[in-house]
């Protein structure tokens, strides 16, 4: 299931090919996240996973042929609907594989929007239907995107928080949002995939499956990383009575390095003040590493401050050389309630108010992270650009007179580099001068260029 590309698009692709004009042998299109998204740039990436995935190598064979033309006419109710001859043409002639270029971003790439991301056209003559045929796959380019590209986002809101208040150090910076997102993805794939551009620019998640298509897809090593951790029903089920039991058992089975304890189960300032902050006081001030308490219920920008506060005036605290509050090494705070893109600056503004440094804290996105979003956040479209029809080359284009955000380009494109202005910008293939930034990818069931990781992070960092 999920497995046969000639299936994995919109219905109406399949009737395409014959509304083509006769003669039809080049069609060219482009993806890009058009003008007027919530943020005026977007981070490249996840294309390579969707090519090794659902591209490379002989991805059509006789069985799926069969299989999507018994599909389709049951899907239509007519048999002629299936493009036969056409997949049965990849199959004999192309040996199953797909006969179409990819030129691309290099991956982590930041690109202002509006301007190419990738390009696809086909390689032989009588496949010019194939290109938007995989457009469905392609434009699924759209969650990764914008998903790193949110994630680099909330990765400047921390760092001016950092740079104000405490050490803005990647070493610090880097395990600062950590993606609990997982349980709420639509899918296993959904989490790899939204999981995987997070941590293109944190290291922190407890997302396993974004780890696993890191090291398949990107050569990584470990890409990410956590530490142990509570849920509520590691504490509940010892009873309210015995709350202040299940802390210290959890520090007796983790007695060194970092733990977290999520401590609202009940009363998360009875937990602060009495248990942590006296029971258990000595245990934590003595303990061979750190203990993050977590709340996770509440206001944070009123939660998390008073929390610190509270912690604060029982294990006391320093003041840093930028005059904010922290607290002793061996405690600090992670928030993973209430965090999002539209709320995590009201958050960090709220501690730094306070007075407390955010070093003393680190947060946790889940729904905020990796779900709340959609092919609109960022307006990612593909479209037809250029094509050839019998001996004559084309532009094409669409210009709708509702709405002009929505014009197209038109022509074979290239984006090269800007001025200070614009760092990068789409041109038309061939201005004089011009370098591409484009890099062939993909051509005839073969990668050309893989990225990895570390590349890729490199090209994403804040600058």
């Amino acid at each position: 299931m999920l497995d046969n590309i000639i299936l994995l698009t919109d219905s109406y692709k399949e009737t395409h090919w014959k509304m083509y004009p006769p003669g039809t042998r080049t069609i060219y299109s482009y993806l890009e996240a058009r003008r007027g998204g919530e943020y005026g740039e977007v981070m490249f990436f996840g294309l390579q996973y969707f090519l090794l995935k659902y591209f490379a190598g002989a991805v059509v064979s006789a069985e799926k042929i069969e299989r999507a033309a018994r599909f389709v006419a049951a899907h239509f109710g007519a048999p002629e609907v299936f493009n036969r001859e056409g997949w049965e043409h990849v199959l004999s002639r192309h040996g199953g594989t797909l006969p179409v270029e990819i030129r691309a971003v290099p991956e982590g790439l930041v690109v202002p929007e509006g301007n190419v991301l990738l390009t696809i056209e086909n390689t032989c003559p009588r496949c010019a239907w194939l290109v938007n045929h995989l457009e469905t796959v392609l434009v699924e380019l759209w969650y990764p995107c914008t998903v790193g590209t949110i994630s680099r986002e909330m990765k400047k809101i921390i760092r001016a928080g950092l740079e104000r208040s405490g050490t803005p150090s990647d070493e610090v910076l880097d395990f600062k949002l950590h993606d609990f997102g997982f349980r709420g993805s639509t899918s296993p794939e959904s989490a790899a995939l939204g999981g995987a551009a997070h941590l293109v620019n944190f290291q922190g998640t407890d997302t396993l499956a974004a780890c696993e298509l890191l090291i398949d897809s990107y050569a990584a090593d470990m890409p990410g990383v956590s530490i142990p951790a509570a849920e509520h029903s590691t504490i509940t089920v010892w009873g309210e009575d015995a709350e202040g039991d299940a802390f210290a058992h959890i520090l007796k089975q983790y007695p060194a390095g970092l733990v977290s304890v999520v401590s609202d189960s009940w009363d998360v300032y009875r937990a602060c003040r009495e248990l942590w902050g006296e029971r258990l006081k000595e245990r934590v001030r003595q303990r061979q590493g750190c203990l993050v308490v977590r709340p996770d219920s509440g206001p944070p920008e009123v939660v998390v401050p008073d929390c610190l506060d509270v912690l604060g005036e029982r294990f006391g605290f320093s003041v840093n050389p930028k005059g904010y509050r922290v607290l002793p090494d061996t405690l600090r705070l992670i928030q993973g309630d209430g965090i999002k893109r539209q709320t995590l600056a009201g958050i960090v503004d709220a501690i730094l108010e306070r007075g407390w440094s955010l070093d003393c804290v680190t947060f946790g996105s889940g729904g905020g992270l990796l779900q709340d979003c959609n092919r609109d956040t960022q307006n990612f479209a593909l479209k037809c650009a250029y094509g050839v029809v019998g001996d004559e080359a084309r532009e094409v284009w669409k210009r709708p007179a509702t709405d002009p955000m929505k014009d197209s380009k038109r022509g074979r494109l290239m984006l090269v580099e800007g001025d200070t202005d614009r760092r990068y910008m789409t041109v038309a293939q061939g201005t004089p001068g011009a370098s591409d930034v484009l890099v062939p990818v993909f051509r005839d069931g073969q990668l050309l260029h893989t990225w990895t990781l570390e590349q890729v992070r490199a090209r994403a960092a804040l600058g």
